[in-house]
Order: C-alpha cells, then structure tokens, then sequence
C-alpha cells in the first residue's frame, strides 16, 4: 500500500472540524512562545494540521481587521482541504510515490515532482474533469496561488526543508481565457426594460442596484437596514458597504435608485428603513431571509435566463451578479469617469484590477482606425 494514505493526524473527516476550532490559536500560540523560550524550532511540535490552521488564521497585522476576511479564510481552508484530500485518495493515480512518510508528514513527505505531478493531473485526470470537464483557467490559477502560498508559507517557516512548490507551473490568466462579463448600457436598459414590463419588481430592483453600485454578490447579500444611511451633507441616502478585507467604503446612490430599494422592499411584504429593525437584512428573499451569495448568484442567472434577446449575448454565456460590476465599471468608463475613481468606487487595491474590468474598452478606444484622417477612403469614410 502506498504509504501516503497511511499518514497519521490527517483524517480527511476529522480535519475540517480541526481548523474550524479556532479556540485552539492560543495553545498554538503559546507552544511557540516556549518553543522560542527553550531555543527549539518554533514550530518543531507542529503536525500538518497543526500548520494548516496557523496559516489559515495566523494574525499577522494589530488591528485584524487587516487580516484576511473570513471569506478568503473559508476559500482557502476548502481548496487546502480538498488539496489533501485528493495526494490521499487518488495518490497512486497522481503518481505520489513516497517511499516513507517522514515524521509522521506529509507535508515533509513531498518533494517538487509529487506537487507538479498533483498540478498535472488536477488539469488532466481529476474527478472533476473527468465528470464535468476542464477548470476554467481562472479556476486553475486561483487552486495554483493557493497551493503556491501554503508550501511558501511551510518554507519559509522552515517546517519543510526544500521551496517544493517552485516546480508548480505558472497558471496565471490570459485575457481571451477570462469569461466574457462585458455589458454595456444597452443590455442593462433591456434588462430593466423586460422586468418592468413583465411587473417583476425584484429583479428590475436587483439589476438597478447592482449597475449603479458597483458591488459584490457578498456584499449585496451582507446589507442591513443599517447600512442605508442618509447623506446629511450632500442630502439624499448611500450605502455603507463593507468589502474584501473588511474595508468600508460609501456609495452614493441615486434617488431613482432609492425607490427601487423602497419598492423591492414592498414586494417583498417588509417595511420601509424607518419602520425596520437595524440588523435586518436590506434585500430579504421571499422567506424573509437574507441571500446566501451563492443562492443569489443562482436565482440571478436564472430570472435572467428568462428575458429574451439580450443584444450580442451569446446564448451559452450565464449573466450572475459579477456582471454588474462589469457592467458599473463600463458605463463609467464610456461616461468619462477617470480610471483611479473607478478603482476607488469598486474597492479595488490595484488599478490593474480595474483595467481587466475595462480591458475591451481600452482596446476600442486605442484602435488604429481613430487616427485615420476624414476622407482617406473618400466618401466611404
């Protein structure tokens, strides 16, 4: 039997509810401390899970509202999981052939070839793949940053002795594998026009916020009553949004936008802000609950799924709530807007992240046809 599978403090089953019990950090804590006391190596008691958690909720900055958010939190603690739990079960397809488990590791177990060979057949030969065919390239490169962070995060611990994740291959994005997420103000107003017409509150409210916001799937369905405030300077009402790594930014929002929260809310049988509890969810569902986002995404995709001839949609293409934020981020940019205030309404961190956003503007807007001069083609220009 392959020794891999045989590892020891690394029960699949167990080890989900092992780094959910965050109460231990301070016992971890506190090891270290002794560990630095004696003159040992700091993490020389560690087990793999042991490291695990430490990465996943090592506090890194004082105020830990700096650290990663618990979304970042629970997306790496499910691809690490899942990374685990396929070298376990799948280790002689992937070809992990270890001839002794060191120290009761598998982490310390593995060498470059065992992390490329695991990268090959993720892409190749995975149940995933298999089943349901290829990772997007996007989905590959987030599973390859993940992984690459966790074994740099090992190395430079000094918990394994060799960087074995600089053999992984670089699996970064190409601008044609990115999906297509553009829409412009023609197929918003179609949109709004078709749920209008058609009396569905709801979803013209949901398409309406979304376009003029700007903001996340996560940070729609986290709204509270509390967070539409009243503009007591410039008067008029805007949403306090709190996004990736707990940053809070203000969004104004338009008085047209206004009642379509005020309808939605009606549709949805709830009162309005001023007769509500603060901590009730803003935008409820049909129980009165508030979204998950990936339920949100779901019944997004599918009321729109329902509208008919989007213009220059291709068919196969699913409209979530992320489009919008496309969307917010075009109309911007045709309306304008200078990129650095266009970052700054997303929540962006880097202007780069924007420009992917704007990347088929860009290229429109710098063609060579621009610079052709009136009347090089005759009247045909």
């Amino acid at each position: 039997m392959n020794n891999v599978v045989e590892v020891k403090g690394l029960q699949v089953r167990e080890l989900k509810n092992e780094l959910e019990t965050i109460d231990s950090l301070l016992e971890l804590q506190l090891r270290l401390d002794e560990s630095e006391k004696f003159g040992k190596p700091k993490f020389h008691d560690f087990s793999d899970t042991d490291m695990m958690k430490w990465f996943l909720h090592e506090r890194q900055h004082l105020n830990e509202k700096n650290d990663r958010s618990n979304r970042t939190i629970a997306e790496y603690q499910r691809e690490l999981i899942l990374f685990v739990e396929q070298l376990l079960e799948h280790s002689l397809e992937i070809g992990v052939d270890v001839d002794y488990i060191i120290e009761g590791s598998l982490f310390k177990s593995l060498q470059p070839r065992h992390l490329r060979r695991y990268q090959e057949w993720l892409k190749t030969a995975s149940p995933y793949v298999l089943s349901k065919g290829s990772y997007s390239a996007a989905t590959l490169e987030r599973k390859t940053t993940i992984i690459k962070a966790f074994f740099t995060f090992l190395s430079d611990k000094g918990y394994i002795k060799e960087p074995i994740h600089k053999d992984l291959k670089i699996a970064s994005v190409r601008a044609d594998d990115r999906p297509n997420r553009d829409m412009g103000p023609v197929e918003v107003i179609h949109l709004l026009d078709a749920f209008k017409e058609a009396g569905h509150t709801v979803m013209f409210s949901i398409v309406h916020v979304l376009t003029t916001t700007g903001i996340r799937n996560e940070e729609f369905c986290r709204l509270r009553v509390n967070d539409l405030k009243i503009d007591t300077i410039a008067g008029g009402y805007y949403l306090e949004v709190l996004g990736k790594g707990n940053k809070r930014r203000s969004i104004p929002l338009k008085d047209k936008v206004v009642q379509s929260i005020r309808d939605y809310r009606a549709a949805r049988g709830v009162a309005w802000i001023t007769e509500s509890e603060v901590n009730d969810t803003l935008f409820p569902t049909s129980t009165g609950n508030s979204f998950s986002p990936s339920y949100f995404s779901q019944y997004v995709k599918r009321e729109i799924q329902k509208v008919p001839g989007l213009p220059s949609r291709d068919i196969e293409l699913k409209i979530t709530p992320h489009v919008f934020r496309h969307a917010f981020a075009i109309i911007s940019k045709v309306n304008g807007v200078e990129l650095y205030d266009i970052m700054r309404s997303l929540g962006h961190e880097k202007i780069e992240t924007t420009m992917i956003y704007l990347e088929k503007i860009f290229e429109k807007e710098r063609h060579a046809i621009h610079s052709w001069k009136p009347g090089v083609l005759g009247e045909y220009l």
